[in-house]
C-alpha cells in the first residue's frame, strides 16, 4: 500500500504486479475519478477557448474559437485534482469542506467544478444542464457581460477571488475561527507563497484553537513556474520545504508525480491521512483540553504546470514549462496547426464519454459529487449571509459620557467603545459570532476592557508573566495589518461579525487589501443569491493629528483617500468627533450589511461636544449646525466654519470661539460633519446632500474655512458638483508632520485654530480696513505659541487645556 515517513510524511505508490498504482482507490473509482477529472480539466479549456461547438459534435473550425483568449491553464489541472479528490473526501466521511484557491486565475477551474456539480445551473438557470448551457458557460467567461477569470464573486462557493495574490490562508483561518466542524482546504500557488502577506499568514496555525475553531489544511501547489519565470518554492529540496512547512507549525505530506494513476492513489491516501489527523487532533483537544500546540498536517502537491495540455507548441516545450501559465496557444484562429493541436487536445478528454447526447453531464460521474449543501460549490459557509445571525448588541446608550456643557469635559472617546466591546463579547459568549483584530494595539487603542472578560488569543506555551493570554482568547492580536484584515474578511463573509482596529497610518499597509473587498462586496450586491454579509468595520486611531510623539512615520490619514476612490454602494467613512458620536455611528456600523465602514477618531483624551441625544441625531443627519458653537443667531453668517474630524473640530470651536474675543461682531456659523459622504452631491453618493441641504447648511454665497482630518484635496473632490464651490477654504494634512507637540502638528499643517481664525478674517469683505490687524493678531498668537514648545517641549497651558467658556 502506502508508507509514510512519520516526519516529512511523503506518500510513495507502489506496484499491484500489473504495472498500475495501488493505493486506497479501487480500479472502478480510480477510472470514475479519472474521468471526472477529465471532464473538469475539458471544461476549464472549452471555457478559455470555445465560443461555440462545445462539445466537439463536429470538426473545429476558427469561428468556434473567442476572438480574444483570456484565462490561465497553467494551474488549473492541480485545482480540478484537488477538487475531485475533496468531493471524495466529502462523500466518504461526510466532511463539511470549503474551498480556497490561493491561484486566484484558477477560475475556469472553480467555475467548471460548480458547473459539473449543478450549483452553477441552479444560480444561473440561463446556464443549462445541456448543449445549449455548455455553450453559454464557455460564452460567458472573461467576455464582455460575463464574468471575470479569477475565482471571483460570481463563483458559487467562492469566499476568495484570488486576483490579488497572498491572502488564501488568512481567508482560510478567519473562516475556521468558530467553525468548529468546518475545514477549508486552501490551495496555495508557489508564485504566491513568494508574497509577504502569504508568508505571515502561515503563522495563523498558533492562533487556531482546536476546541472552537474548525481546520485549515493548506495544500502548498508546487507546478514550478509563475508567469515567466520559477517559483522559489518549487526549486527547494522536499527537505527544504518540509522543514520550512515545520518552522511554521505543520507536518508535510509530499504527493508528487506525473503518471495520473499514481498520483491520483498518492493523493487519495495523503488526504485521507490528512483528515484523520486533523480530526484526531480536534477530538483529543475537545476531550481533555488544549494541552500544547498541535503541529497540523499540510499537503505538498508538486504535478506539472499545464499537466495534461499541450507538451510543445511550436518546437517550444509548454507542459512543466512558464509558457503553459495563460492561454498556451494564442494564434488557434489563425494558425491552422495550432487550431488543429488544440482540438487534439480537446478530444484527448473525450468529451463523448462524458457529457450524454443532450449534453448532460453523464450519470455515473455525476454521482461523484456530494449532494445539497455538501457540495463545495452550495456550501452555505461560502455565502456567509444565509447563516448570518444578528449580532447581540449592547444598548449603546449605556456607554456615553455626560456632556453638560460642550468642550469642557475631556475623555478617551474609544475607551468608551472599549466597555461596548466588553459586554459584547459577555453577550456573544453562546453564539461565538463577534471577534476583535488588532495589531498588537488593544491597550495603546483604549480597548482594553475587553480584557476583562477574555483574553489575546495564542495557542502556544504561556508564561506566568503573560497579560491576559490563553488558548481560549477571542481578541486576534497579532503584528501584521495583513493578517488582522484577511482574518477579518474570511470571518465576515462565512457568517460572522468583527472590527479591525489599527493605527491610521498603518491601515495603507493593507490597503490594497480593503480595496478588493470593496469590490467584493460591489459585485455580490448584483448577485440576488449572494447574501448580505457583516459589514467590515475599520477603527483607525491613534490617527496623523496626535501622533505627535511617535513623529512622521506615524503620520497619515491616506486610507480616507483610499476609500473616496470607491463606489458610493458600498464604501461609508465616519469621522466621529467624541465619544457620543462614536457609540452612535459604531452600533450602526455593527450592525449593517454590506459596506466597508472606515471609522476614524483618535484614542488620546479629548473635548467632548455632544451629549448623548443630541449625538444620536447629529450622526443620523450626518452632518449639522453646531449652535452654541456659532454665532450667528440662526441667521445670514459672515462666514462658516466647517469641520469633520476630532483635532480639526476642536480647533474650529476653538478658532469660533476666540472670534468671539478679538471680533465679536463677526457672525459665524459651525457646521460639523460626521458622515464624511454627507457631503458628496445626492447624485454621487445615496448619503449626499441636493442642492438645498448643502445650502441649508453653508449657505448660497459666504466663505467657508474647512479643517478637515485628511488631505485637501480630497475634500475638494467631495464637494465638487455644489453651488460655488470656489468659496470653499480647505486647510487639512498637507504632509507636514515630525516629532513634536499636539498644536504644533496643527500649526505646522496651518489648521490651527488661529489659521483657521485668521483665514476666516481675510475671507470676509465686511471687516474691511479691520482685517490685517485681526490676522496680524492671529499670527502673533501663532509665533508665541512656536516659541513657548520650542522653549519648554509642550503646549502653552492655554492652549493644551483650553475649554469652551461663555
Amino acid at each position: 500500500m502506502y508508507t509514510f515517513d512519520a516526519s516529512i510524511s511523503s506518500a510513495v505508490g507502489t506496484e499491484d504486479g500489473r504495472g498500475g498504482a495501488r493505493g486506497p482507490l479501487s480500479p472502478t473509482d480510480l477510472e470514475l475519478m479519472q474521468r471526472y477529472w477529465h471532464a473538469a480539466n475539458y471544461l476549464t479549456v472549452a471555457q478559455i477557448y470555445l465560443q461555440e461547438n462545445p462539445l466537439l459534435r463536429e470538426p473545429l473550425r476558427p469561428e468556434h474559437v473567442k476572438p480574444r483568449l483570456l484565462g490561465h491553464w497553467g494551474t488549473s489541472p492541480g485545482l480540478n485534482l484537488v477538487y475531485v479528490h475533496l468531493n471524495r473526501l466529502i462523500r466518504m466521511r461526510d466532511a463539511d469542506v470549503i474551498y480556497l484557491a490561493g491561484p486566484g486565475h484558477g477560475g475556469p477551474a472553480l467555475v467548471g467544478n460548480a458547473y459539473l456539480e449543478g450549483t452553477y445551473s441552479e444560480v444561473y438557470p440561463e446556464v443549462s444542464q445541456d448543449v445549449a448551457g455548455l455553450r453559454a458557460l464557455c460564452r460567458r467567461f472573461s467576455t464582455p457581460g460575463g464574468i471575470p477569470s479569477h475565482v471571483s464573486v460570481q463563483t458559487p462557493g467562492s469566499i476568495h477571488e484570488g486576483g490579488e495574490l497572498g491572502y488564501v490562508l488568512s481567508h482560510a483561518f478567519g473562516a475556521a475561527f468558530d467553525n468548529p466542524d468546518l475545514l477549508v482546504a486552501a490551495v496555495v500557488g508557489d508564485g504566491e507563497a513568494e508574497s509577504g502577506p502569504l508568508a505571515g499568514a502561515w503563522r495563523s496555525s498558533a492562533f487556531l484553537n482546536p476546541v472552537r475553531d474548525g481546520a485549515v489544511l493548506p495544500i502548498l501547489h508546487l507546478n514550478g513556474y509563475k508567469i515567466s519565470g520559477p517559483a522559489v518554492l518549487a526549486r527547494e529540496s522536499d527537505e527544504d520545504v518540509a522543514a520550512f512547512l515545520q518552522g511554521n507549525g505543520y507536518d508535510a505530506h509530499f504527493v508528487e508525480g506525473d503518471d495520473p494513476a499514481r498520483v491520483h492513489q498518492a493523493f487519495a491516501a495523503t488526504l485521507d491521512w490528512c483528515h484523520d489527523r486533523i480530526r484526531a487532533i480536534q477530538q483529543e483537544a475537545r476531550t481533555d483540553g488544549v494541552v500544547d500546540r498541535q503541529r497540523w498536517p499540510a499537503i505538498v502537491l508538486r504535478t506539472p504546470k499545464g499537466w495534461t495540455g499541450p507538451k510543445e507548441v511550436g518546437g517550444l516545450p509548454v507542459e512543466g514549462t512558464f509558457r503553459s501559465h495563460q492561454v498556451p496557444m494564442s494564434a488557434t484562429r489563425t494558425d491552422p496547426e495550432q487550431l488543429a493541436q488544440l482540438e487534439t487536445w480537446l478530444r484527448s478528454y473525450r468529451p463523448e464519454e462524458l457529457f450524454d447526447d443532450d449534453g448532460r453531464f453523464v450519470s455515473d460521474l455525476a454521482a461523484l459529487a456530494p449532494t445539497g449543501n455538501r457540495r463545495m460549490s452550495a456550501n452555505p459557509h461560502a455565502n456567509g449571509g444565509t447563516v448570518l445571525v444578528d449580532l447581540d448588541l449592547p444598548d449603546f446608550r449605556d456607554y456615553a459620557v455626560e456632556v453638560d456643557r460642550p468642550a469642557v469635559v475631556r475623555r478617551e472617546s474609544t475607551r468608551q467603545l472599549g466597555k461596548l466591546l466588553r459586554d459584547l463579547y459577555v453577550r456573544t459568549a453562546g453564539s461565538a459570532n463577534f471577534r476583535l483584530f488588532c495589531p498588537d494595539e488593544t491597550n495603546s487603542n483604549r480597548l482594553g476592557n475587553v480584557f476583562e472578560v477574555t483574553d489575546r488569543c495564542l495557542v502556544a506555551r504561556t508564561l506566568d508573566i503573560d497579560d491576559h493570554l490563553s488558548p481560549d482568547g477571542r481578541v486576534m492580536e497579532v503584528l501584521s495589518e495583513h493578517l488582522c484584515e484577511g482574518w477579518l474578511e474570511g470571518y465576515t463573509l462565512t457568517g460572522r461579525h468583527g472590527l479591525f482596529a489599527t493605527y491610521e497610518a498603518f491601515a495603507m499597509v493593507s490597503a490594497s487589501m480593503t480595496v478588493q473587498h470593496t469590490k467584493w462586496l460591489q459585485e455580490a450586491r448584483n448577485l440576488p443569491w449572494r447574501a448580505p454579509v457583516a459589514s467590515l468595520n475599520i477603527l483607525l486611531t491613534s490617527t496623523c493629528w496626535r501622533n505627535d510623539h511617535n513623529g512622521f512615520s506615524h503620520q497619515g490619514p491616506g486610507l480616507i483617500d483610499v476609500m473616496l476612490s470607491k463606489r458610493g454602494t458600498v464604501t461609508r467613512i465616519y469621522l466621529p468627533p467624541d465619544a457620543n458620536c462614536l457609540l452612535s455611528v459604531a452600533d450602526h456600523c455593527l450592525r449593517s450589511r454590506d459596506y466597508v465602514n472606515l471609522i476614524v477618531i483618535d484614542k488620546q483624551p479629548q473635548l467632548q461636544f455632544l451629549d448623548l441625544e443630541t449625538a444620536i441625531a447629529h450622526c443620523a443627519n450626518g452632518a449639522s449646525i453646531w449652535h452654541r458653537a456659532s454665532s450667528d443667531d440662526g441667521g445670514e453668517p459672515d462666514v462658516v466654519l466647517g469641520c469633520a474630524g476630532d483635532i480639526p473640530t476642536q480647533e474650529t470651536v476653538a478658532a469660533a470661539w476666540y472670534l468671539r474675543q478679538i471680533a465679536p461682531d463677526l457672525k459665524v456659523r459651525v457646521v460639523n460633519v460626521v458622515d464624511l459622504m454627507r457631503l458628496f452631491p445626492v447624485r454621487y453618493h445615496p448619503h449626499g446632500t441636493t442642492e438645498d441641504q448643502f445650502v441649508e447648511l453653508f449657505t448660497a454665497d459666504k466663505p467657508v474655512i474647512f479643517a478637515f482630518h485628511g488631505y485637501q484635496r480630497a475634500m475638494h473632490e467631495i464637494v465638487h458638483g455644489h453651488p460655488d464651490v470656489d468659496r470653499i477654504h480647505v486647510r487639512g494634512f498637507n504632509e507636514q508632520g515630525t516629532t513634536t507637540t499636539p498644536f504644533q502638528m496643527v500649526v505646522l499643517n496651518e489648521m490651527s485654530r488661529f489659521h483657521l481664525a485668521a483665514e476666516a478674517i481675510r475671507r470676509v469683505p465686511r471687516l474691511g480696513d479691520r482685517a490685517p490687524a485681526l490676522v496680524v493678531e492671529c499670527e502673533a498668537r501663532i509665533a508665541e505659541a512656536n516659541a513657548y514648545a520650542h522653549e519648554h517641549f509642550e503646549d502653552q497651558p492655554e492652549i493644551r487645556d483650553w475649554v469652551w467658556t461663555d
